[in-house]
């Protein structure tokens, strides 16, 4: 009988310990959390946009603005390994490397499916099936807006070079003129796919840097913006054909 009041008070002991251990955690847990919000550190100003509620973007902004980072690093690591790839071999060889990898994935995965079919005694169906079943023809409606604003761009484009090369403003002219003396030395450093490759990273960083910063760098822009447009007013007052005179702008 002894011994089997001892196990009796060993065993209602350990529930004991046990009760109070679990009453423990679950009053230590707020503290926890507590003393963790009021270690966190305070954010500046600086930073607090990063954590407000960001827009919606559309399919093509919401890569470029990293909504879903996934999707975001995937179109970024293979449009890098596309245009690397036709840095170092020529677009023909790209294309019929890349389809035939494409076609070869599609292949292996048509006759996984079937065996695997085979195998439980299923009938899936194709699996691609629901590829196959999307329309994929673009709208007349689409593509006429799509030319027209195409078409509207180089109209536009067209008369600014116009305008440029003609001198019809001598202050926007020289600008235009300093652009391209710039261009020069960036042609003698990289040649075309490397710029290219350079304004792909840049698409999917400069946006959403700016995102994150946009109060500081609209203050700076703002500030060169004033500044190019008062040196911009004294070239055009030094100069007289630096501006059109009344009678040319009434006609």
């Amino acid at each position: 009988m002894v011994s089997a009041a001892g196990q009796m008070t060993c065993v209602e002991r350990w529930a004991l310990v046990a009760v109070r251990a679990r009453h423990v955690r679950g009053a230590c847990r707020p503290r926890l959390v507590h003393s963790a919000v009021m270690a966190r550190p305070k954010q500046s100003p600086r930073h607090a946009a990063q954590y407000e509620q960001l827009p919606p973007r559309g399919p093509v902004e919401s890569l470029i603005y990293w909504r879903s980072p996934a999707r975001s690093g995937a179109a970024l690591g293979a449009g890098l390994a596309l245009l690397i790839a036709l840095a170092c071999c020529s677009v023909v060889s790209v294309l019929a490397y890349a389809s035939l990898l494409a076609l070869s994935a599609a292949v292996a995965f048509r006759i996984y499916k079937n065996v695997l079919q085979a195998v439980q005694k299923t009938n899936e169906g194709h699996p691609f099936k629901w590829l196959l079943e999307q329309d994929i023809s673009v709208p007349a409606e689409r593509a006429q807006s799509l030319a027209a604003a195409a078409t509207a761009h180089l109209n536009a484009a067209a008369s600014e070079l116009r305008r440029l090369f003609l001198v019809e403003d001598l202050v926007d002219s020289l600008k235009f003129g300093v652009l391209l003396w710039c261009l020069t030395y960036v042609g003698a450093c990289f040649n075309g796919i490397t710029l290219i490759i350079l304004g792909w990273i840049a698409l999917f960083t400069l946006p959403k840097a700016y995102e994150m910063n946009k109060a500081q760098v609209d203050a700076n822009l703002e500030l060169a913006r004033g500044k190019i447009n008062e040196i911009s007013a004294k070239v055009r007052a030094a100069v007289p054909l630096g501006r059109k005179s009344e009678s040319e702008k009434d006609k």
